[in-house]
């Protein structure tokens, strides 16, 4: 479904991502994990877009995307959370939520998605500043599944979010992957959540991936050792 091969990005005259290569398949979670500053924020904006490919292929479904702009991407199929959430404090949860639909919704919100996220239909006409940590990282994967993507790119989704949270969102991030059939790329600190989610394991370290494995082998002890500062 995903195909990302010898990846190299960065800003300015420095480079960030080194040769990365990675592959996910339909409806497979992988977690990208790794401390700050080890380049899975660069990585993901070079998927999306916001950062121009200096090397290497991206593909969705066999179509490449390293030469499209970020709205040309999210045409194609791939959908973005950035870190941090940025939601738009201003407006309302269902304006937030209309800013992602097609055009042939006509603005209206998909019932599935507010089944999936029952707590942003009892808040639609709240403005979105005025969210909790975790409901707001809910309003932006609402707001990203609102484009019907195929990839859903997540950049550290439990950041700054309270525990019992965070099992929530782990739970309708396996909902959604059942439901929309969904490859899921999250990038993680919090190997807990990570355990509970994903497929596949891999580490970044230095803008290079230094792990791999699959959850029924994955050596929790050594993803770890490179997230201990």
């Amino acid at each position: 479904m995903f195909n990302v091969s010898h990846l190299a990005s960065g800003y300015g005259q420095s480079q960030v991502i080194h040769d990365v290569s990675l592959a996910a398949g339909k409806q497979e979670i992988v977690a990208v994990m790794g401390r700050n500053g080890m380049g899975k924020t660069t990585l993901f904006k070079t998927l999306m877009g916001i950062l121009p490919l200096r090397e290497g292929s991206i593909q969705i479904d066999g179509q490449e995307l390293g030469h499209l702009e970020s709205y040309q991407r999210v045409a194609s199929g791939v959908a973005y959370v950035p870190q941090g959430r940025m939601i738009f404090p201003g407006m309302t949860v269902l304006e937030n939520i209309q800013t992602g639909l097609p055009a042939s919704a006509l603005g209206k919100v998909p019932d599935e998605l507010y089944a999936l996220f029952p707590v942003l239909h009892e808040m639609r006409g709240r403005k979105g500043g005025n969210l909790s940590g975790g409901q707001q990282q809910q309003l932006a994967i609402a707001r990203a599944l609102a484009t019907n993507p195929k990839v859903l790119l997540l950049d550290e989704p439990t950041e700054g979010i309270q525990p019992s949270i965070i099992k929530d969102i782990a739970r309708s991030l396996k909902e959604i992957r059942k439901l929309r059939q969904l490859t899921i790329i999250v990038s993680e600190q919090v190997l807990s959540f990570t355990l509970e989610i994903a497929d596949r394991f891999l580490v970044i370290d230095k803008g290079r991936f230094v792990y791999e494995d699959t959850s029924d082998k994955v050596d929790a002890a050594t993803i770890s050792r490179y997230l201990s500062v």
